[in-house]
């Protein structure tokens, strides 16, 4: 999706990925080998003028080989931050950012101990690798402590109080070499499984600002380049820090139809030197992931206003195939394709 925003502003790109079949490889060159490839890096480095990444889990070492040759944006600092919620949530304490109650855990006995600070319920999260609700275990009783910490195979981990949240909001914003920011409108997630199901960016949401305000505050400290998310729980109609995400990212998938400049498009814009684009929606939509498997085609392709996007990725359980954004001139007419989409295709709904 960065490349098809980038190619109409004149961008060529390549490609390092280790999987023989990556979606992408159809639109530049492809690299397929390890990231920490010697070969590949030196490719890599002498064919691009400017290097970006888009998941946070490229090994922290190879982001550092390669922003000492190149610009990476964006910046190993906000690679090494997003990779580790300890650091996260560290971060966000030193920005006066609240988050819920959390204590790390790097070893079985600290999980007595944090478990006293922090009470019941509770998620024991590992501090690296996970998303999609992978590397976490609830706790309802002390009882599953044992079970929690071996289903997170005893790796340094955080022991955070589940919160009882009102919504899941993210704020995405882009910002530029010089430090000029742009905000796009919060979005409501609904997750299930640990999965982001659905996202509705929602106009005027009295939590807007104060988004923005945290969002920037993380920028400004990372010395951001690019588009960010932060992800917030809404508890007692405040926002606690959940996390955040160094790329474009799933919840502004939407921005392709819904608004004047997509988060990938402003990506590259940021990172390449050119003016950010403006983030104002022009419709208002909603936005499905297709998980497991797509609905059909023609089923989709029948129905007005809704915009199908298949990466070409082989099915496998809890992958993300794909999404589907729904846009319509007004709330009213939403609601009614909506429920035209629900009709050929009831598993999208949470």
């Amino acid at each position: 999706m960065l490349a098809l925003a980038g190619y109409p502003l004149g961008l060529e790109f390549l490609f390092l990925d280790p999987s023989p079949d990556a979606c992408a490889a159809a639109l530049g060159q492809h690299l397929c080998a390890d990231y920490s490839d010697p070969g590949a890096l030196a490719r890599l480095c002498a064919s691009a003028q400017v290097v970006t990444f888009e998941f946070e889990n490229v090994p922290l070492a190879v982001a550092e080989r390669v922003a000492a040759r190149l610009p990476l944006h964006p910046g190993p600092l906000a690679l090494r931050t997003g990779q580790d919620r300890l650091a996260e949530k560290k971060l966000f304490q030193r920005l006066k950012i609240p988050v819920p109650p959390f204590r790390p855990v790097d070893r079985r006995e600290a999980l007595d101990a944090a478990l006293e600070a922090i009470g019941l319920p509770a998620l024991l999260k590992t501090r690296r690798l996970g998303y999609d609700g992978k590397g976490q275990a609830v706790l309802h009783q002390r009882e599953d402590l044992d079970q929690a910490w071996q289903a997170v195979r005893g790796q340094p981990s955080i022991l955070e109080r589940k919160v009882i949240f009102e919504r899941e909001l993210s704020c995405l914003a882009v910002r530029a070499g010089d430090g000029a920011v742009r905000y796009y409108q919060v979005v409501e997630n609904t997750h299930r499984g640990g999965i982001l199901r659905r996202s509705l960016p929602r106009a005027d949401d009295p939590l807007q600002r104060r988004a923005e305000e945290y969002t920037g505050r993380v920028l400004e400290a990372l010395s951001y380049v690019g588009v960010l998310a932060f992800e917030f729980f809404v508890v007692d109609g405040e926002l606690l820090g959940n996390e955040i995400a160094p790329r474009v990212h799933n919840s502004g998938h939407w921005s392709i139809e819904g608004a004047e400049t997509s988060q990938f498009e402003n990506h590259l814009r940021a990172i390449t030197g050119l003016p950010l684009g403006n983030t104002a929606t022009r419709s208002v939509c909603a936005m499905f992931n297709c998980i497991d498997e797509a609905p059909p085609l023609a089923a989709l392709a029948a129905l007005a206003g809704v915009h199908p996007h298949l990466y070409g990725k082989l099915p496998k359980p809890g992958r993300k195939l794909g999404h589907i954004t729904v846009t319509a001139a007004d709330p009213a007419e939403l609601e009614q394709r909506l429920t035209n989409l629900k009709a050929v295709a009831p598993e999208l709904f949470p």
